[in-house]
């Protein structure tokens, strides 16, 4: 593997996030010199046809990962790494993105059941969680054919008592590891209506010179809280953001993210122009900063991690990754399972995320199983957003549900005997092995509902 040292960063261009909604779209659109597609969505051995032509035409594919949870308190799953490592090499990939940001806690650190959150939360901008992060970080180049970027996330939410800005954060963390970053505008616009940071700040603190490429994208404010939706149009401070970042360095890339309510062909279109009219007018304003001189430097002249105390595997790192672990899981815990929540949190900010998480789980699960809003009707969301108040998911969307499923089923519901009688057939053609007790009260229950129809 090729562990941190990765030579120049490769020029990409202007490019949109590939999704199987708009595929067609994509491929008729004007100018695209590349696309990111999410790595979990993908099979290496039977690759979209929209994206084999792409490729087949020149267009480069970047897997963009959304599941390591690189700022958990665990190290990386080696399963993953190697899922994400062969999904860059069945698309020829030049790099792979990750977040910065944790989408697990619990376990065997905190002796607590594990829990997953289905969405990328903050980690700390703590000393802590530094450490914990560019170890993880390591492990993952270590273990991936090509390079490595990460990618800073939005946040509805604060953490108390942080030591460092998310300047700062990104710097040392480049600084320790060598490891490019992906700079979402978006999420910079995000983190300054809900937290009060100045992304002019952020990005005078960070080494523009990693930046891999950049993500611009849509949202909506309510109620004085900004939500990263990637289901709007990209508003004109998030555009704004955008030429304050290229008045300071000339990206490799820039990429349009869309996830849902796509809009037509022509709409993306003008996005696109929008982004491209952005960049060219605020590049006759560029000054480029003098790079910071890296410590160390590998023959390329990149950036090289610093070989400091913290770069040792292990080193002090057991003793913080527990710390971590158990700030995390109560975090994590007050969103998804209603415990307290941890002193020094907003409260109504946590409620705002919390039900979020929930929305977001329906909206998901919605899509896996499209046979569950079907059977329900109009009782789908408020059924589902009552389940989710307090059963967090234990092991990805499809096991959510089934989990759903069953919740419904034990507690008689739905009352119309036929719907309840489609949601048994649903849950028994799907469900397959079981704990024994569980399987033997599931299947009463699914065999009841059938024999009274």
């Amino acid at each position: 593997m090729n562990g941190t040292s990765h030579g120049s960063t490769p020029r990409l261009g202007v490019g949109i996030g590939w999704r199987p909604e708009i595929a067609g779209a994509v491929e008729a659109l004007p100018g695209i010199d590349w696309v990111e597609a999410v790595a979990e969505n993908l099979c290496p051995g039977h690759l979209p046809d929209s994206l084999v032509r792409l490729r087949e035409r020149g267009v480069t594919v970047v897997p963009h990962g959304v599941s390591l949870g690189l700022g958990g308190a665990e190290r990386p799953d080696p399963r993953r790494l190697a899922d994400l490592a062969e999904r860059a090499e069945a698309l020829g990939s030049p790099l792979v993105t990750e977040h910065i940001a944790f989408v697990r806690a619990g376990g065997s650190r905190t002796a607590s059941p594990a829990l997953e959150a289905g969405h990328l939360l903050p980690v700390p901008r703590t000393r802590d969680a530094l450490r914990v992060l560019c170890e993880n970080v390591r492990i993952a180049q270590d273990a991936l054919p090509v390079p490595l970027a990460v990618e800073n996330i939005a946040a509805l939410i604060a953490w108390p008592d942080e030591e460092l800005t998310e300047g700062q954060f990104l710097a040392e963390l480049v600084e320790r590891t060598g490891v490019r970053l992906l700079i979402d505008v978006a999420n910079l616009h995000t983190n300054h209506v809900n937290r009060g940071e100045d992304p002019a700040t952020a990005l005078g603190e960070l080494p523009v010179e990693a930046i891999a490429y950049v993500h611009v994208a849509g949202g909506i404010e309510r109620d004085g809280v900004w939500h990263d939706t990637h289901a709007h149009p990209v508003t004109r401070p998030v555009l704004d953001v955008l030429a304050e970042l290229r008045r300071r360095v000339d990206p490799p890339g820039v990429l349009l993210e869309r996830d849902d309510d796509f809009p037509p062909e022509r709409e993306l279109a003008g996005e696109l122009t929008a982004i491209r009219e952005t960049l060219d007018a605020a590049a006759g304003e560029y000054a480029p900063r003098t790079a910071r001189a890296p410590r160390t430097a590998d023959s390329a002249g990149t950036r090289a991690p610093v070989p400091d105390s913290e770069a040792t595997p292990g080193s002090g790192s057991e003793a913080a990754r527990r710390r971590l672990a158990l700030a995390e899981t109560s975090l994590l815990s007050a969103l998804v399972a209603g415990t307290p929540v941890p002193e020094g949190f907003d409260r109504r900010r946590l409620r705002v995320q919390s039900r979020a998480l929930s929305v977001k789980r329906a909206g998901v699960v919605a899509k896996i199983a499209p046979e569950l809003p079907e059977i329900l009707g109009d009782g789908y969301r408020p059924e589902f957003l009552g389940y989710a108040a307090s059963r967090p998911m234990r092991a990805g969307y499809r096991r959510d549900a089934l989990d759903f499923a069953e919740h419904l089923l034990i507690a008689g519901r739905p009352e119309n005997h036929r719907a309840r009688r489609r949601l048994s057939l649903w849950w028994q053609e799907r469900a397959g092995a079981r704990p024994p007790r569980r399987a033997t009260r599931l299947v009463r229950v699914a065999r009841a509902a059938l024999a009274g129809k």
